[in-house]
């Protein structure tokens, strides 16, 4: 990689992580391990040709990285035969950035299966991303507000975000109910609250079952603000470019519980359902 650029071996690491955050030889290494992980699943290969295909000088040492990485052995990941902790390569979000507030950025996108829960929440109607008159800017914190108010102790949440031990435990989530709007842009399912039923108390809460899914997961950091302008070159870029298409599902909103939609700083997830290109 070095050699096909204008750095030496030491700069192009340092200037890649000044650039991304992530160690470059780590980057390389997990995108090869997600390709085995995709060869896992969807091909009859033996795990030593997916091995040393993939530059390994041993079934041993590529067994060793991939459960390091995935948590487990190749044979085991493909009996379970779900997608899980895949990276993509990174994309740089510019373009369709032009007319907005905000930088260009590279995001990775994540692969990941997340097993059916319940969600204990508040709900209301958002008109979305591309309805002509969106107005889930202003109607998501009013329902986020509903959820708080209707828990048996409101103060719940704000001791918990003094709890490092307890708050690590603990997403907040937001689903948006695009399957159930029948293409109607305009009146969007949303439910706001959180899996933590114990903690959190359920009384006066409404349940939402979300089955199990897989998922593109994309890192945001900064205001929520700034969310739509990524989405957008999400659908309009990512998807077409990528291998895998989008499908009617929950899409959800991953918040830490002691999130703050206004700081720069902010870190949230979104996921969005999707299924690998036939």
């Amino acid at each position: 990689l070095a050699d096909k650029s204008c750095w030496s071996r030491w700069q192009l690491q340092r200037v890649f992580h000044l650039e991304t955050g992530l160690n470059l030889a780590q980057y390389v290494r997990e995108l090869k391990l997600s390709l085995a992980a995709e060869q896992l699943l969807g091909s009859k290969s033996r795990v030593v040709d997916i091995a040393l295909a993939l530059g390994f000088s041993s079934e041993v040492s590529f067994s060793r990285t991939f459960k390091n990485m995935f948590s487990y052995s190749p044979m085991a990941y493909r009996r379970r035969g779900k997608r899980l902790g895949l990276r993509t390569p990174i994309k740089l979000c510019s373009r369709v950035l032009d007319s907005f507030d905000l930088e260009a950025r590279l995001l990775q996108i994540r692969i990941e299966t997340r097993p059916e829960f319940t969600l204990y929440c508040t709900s209301g109607i958002i008109s979305g991303l591309f309805s002509l008159t969106p107005n889930y800017q202003q109607q998501v914190p009013l329902i986020w507000s509903e959820f708080v108010e209707n828990l048996p102790e409101a103060e719940m949440l704000s001791v918990l975000s003094e709890s490092s031990s307890l708050a690590a435990d603990i997403e907040l989530i937001g689903v948006v109910g695009v399957i159930k709007a029948n293409d109607d842009i305009d009146a969007i399912p949303y439910w706001a609250g959180s899996t933590a039923s114990a903690l959190l108390g359920t009384t006066s809460l409404d349940t939402i079952d979300v089955p199990a899914q897989e998922y593109a997961v994309i890192p945001f950091t900064g205001p929520i603000k700034q969310l739509e302008q990524v989405l957008a070159w999400l659908f309009s870029h990512w998807i077409p470019d990528s291998n895998y298409d989008s499908v009617d599902g929950y899409e959800l909103e991953i918040y830490p519980i002691n999130y703050d939609p206004e700081d720069s700083s902010s870190y949230m997830e979104y996921w969005l359902p999707i299924e690998p290109r036939s």
